[in-house]
């Protein structure tokens, strides 16, 4: 009658006394606050979340909607009268292929156009200046950033459910479901993710969401769940595992209790890494128009594209350099993050950080 409570009370003995799980973690955080490039990631991880949350609050109290809403905003500007290969005006001079992309695609030598000064440089107005559109494209990137975390947080969550529970499950249970997870890690590896949704947008609408679960997905189900189960397996042959299973604990109570609690560090560091790359893919797909979202960094640089402004080099440097620069530093920034959790799964990492 009494084996049960008997059985919980060893099987929760069995896990990480509080102290020794506080000490853990606090020299844990000591080792990663000492990391000064993970510490920097963190820094710029904050700054693209508050300029996130300033946006709406600068739309809604500062910004007319009108001019500086990222997709509909329009800021109208005087239009400057031009020939078409002569030069009239240095701020709109113009050739003939230009004229034709960006203005009128009948453009001959000798005609007048009725140019609009856009894309404008940066001003007081517009710090960042604004696209062919005339849209802001300070509001454009911050807006830009939402668009990001939403995409990083979709994947994030899908790769470590995904990754962190079978890994933990498979390398419990082991057998069958062990072997089918590592074959389907297997095939997962073959399929590459960027093509494959270039070939899914060709079918269907490739949403943001769409596109995290995608890449959540690969990831999970791919480089992560070899990782975590291999992570894993090392746990599950530890001694307070055993005595867990002896006092009749089961397959969920033991991943619960004793195997996902020693896997986050490594479900961190991973998710990070598919932050990275989540970023980095939907900036390449949106260049090319093939992801459905009203505005993203991939967009800005895709509407630069599309008016010819990438060959104009620095000549429209606003229209590149922060949208460019925004996904390298926050996937850069992720990656630096998930690199500093490094210290959190190797001890030795830990212990020389720890002594700095």
């Amino acid at each position: 009658m009494g084996a049960g409570p008997a059985s919980a009370d060893v099987t929760r003995g069995c896990v990480m006394n509080p102290r020794v799980s506080a000490d853990l973690w606090r020299g844990r955080w000591v080792a990663f606050s000492r990391d000064r490039l993970a510490v920097s990631g963190v820094a710029i991880i904050v700054a693209f979340a508050l300029g996130a949350l300033l946006h709406p609050l600068l739309l809604a109290t500062v910004w007319d909607p009108a001019i500086y809403h990222p997709v509909t905003g329009n800021d109208p500007q005087p239009v400057a009268r031009t020939v078409v290969d002569t030069i009239t005006d240095r701020d709109t001079q113009i050739d003939v292929a230009r004229a034709r992309l960006r203005h009128d695609p009948q453009a001959q030598i000798g005609d007048v156009l009725d140019v609009p000064r856009q894309p404008a440089p940066p001003s007081l107005t517009h710090p960042l200046g604004t696209d062919p559109r005339g849209r802001d494209v300070l509001s454009q990137l911050l807006f830009g950033a939402r668009t990001a975390f939403a995409l990083g947080a979709v994947a994030a969550v899908t790769t470590v459910v995904l990754g962190t529970g079978l890994a933990a499950v498979a390398a419990v249970r082991g057998g069958w479901l062990a072997a089918l997870l590592l074959r389907l890690a297997d095939y997962v590896l073959l399929l590459p993710a960027i093509p494959f949704v270039i070939f899914a947008s060709a079918i269907v609408d490739v949403s943001i969401i769409a596109l995290g679960v995608v890449l959540g997905i690969t990831s999970g189900l791919g480089p992560t769940a070899i990782v975590l189960h291999a992570q894993a397996r090392t746990i599950v042959v530890q001694p307070f595992v055993d005595a867990a299973r002896l006092a009749g604990g089961g397959t969920w109570p033991v991943v619960r209790r004793h195997v996902m609690p020693h896997l986050a560090p490594v479900a961190l560091l991973s998710m990070m890494t598919t932050v990275a790359l989540a970023i980095g893919a939907e900036a390449i797909l949106s260049l090319f128009g093939l992801v459905e979202t009203s505005m993203s960094w991939g967009v800005m640089l895709g509407v630069a594209d599309a008016g010819g402004y990438f060959a104009d080099g620095i000549a429209a440097w606003w229209l590149l350099v922060p949208a460019g620069g925004a996904v390298t530093l926050l996937a850069g920034a992720s990656y630096l993050v998930g690199r500093g959790f490094d210290t959190l799964v190797d001890p030795r990492l830990r212990s020389v950080a720890v002594e700095r």
